[in-house]
């Protein structure tokens, strides 16, 4: 079985020579650096020396509201609720709650997991909730049929 790596398992920084290799236990160049106001833990590489957060490339990052009250409004969102709906009982504004959304599908392997087992989400639920991603800001309109102009009598 497949292991997702964890944060503190390899320097997420591109530029530095130990970017993406998975560390173990014996060669270790990332070290617990404290942890943020919030509590989040803080990593520093040894080799590059950047620091990052745990929460470093996921949906979460940068984020002033609660992980669990993020993944609750798009378990939420995939059993059906209209956003202004979502906004409205969580008290978030629309627009921040679509743009958890619209960063959710970008992790969406990750988040269905999440949905699936904690809120007890429908794989169906799911993909409805992505294609509902999927088709909006774009307008859908239905192309009228062209009518026959008539300027007179033919001859």
């Amino acid at each position: 079985m497949e292991k997702f790596a964890q944060p503190g398992d390899f320097c997420p920084n591109e530029a530095c020579p130990d970017y993406g290799k998975v560390q173990n236990d014996q060669q270790r160049n990332l070290q617990k650096f404290g942890k943020t106001r919030k509590g989040i833990q803080r990593y520093r590489c040894t080799t590059c020396g950047k620091t990052f957060t745990e929460t470093y490339g996921t949906i979460f990052y940068g984020k002033r509201t609660a992980e669990h009250e993020i993944l609750e409004s798009l378990a939420l969102l995939a059993e059906g609720n209209r956003i202004s709906t979502v906004a409205r009982v969580k008290g978030h504004k629309e627009d921040t709650i679509l743009k958890w959304l619209r960063e959710a599908a970008r992790h969406a392997e990750q988040i269905e997991d999440v949905l699936m087992a904690e809120f007890r989400v429908q794989r169906g639920q799911i993909d409805a909730l992505w294609a509902y991603v999927r088709n909006k800001g774009g307008k859908k309109t239905i192309p009228r049929p062209k009518r026959a102009v008539s300027f007179g009598a033919q001859p």
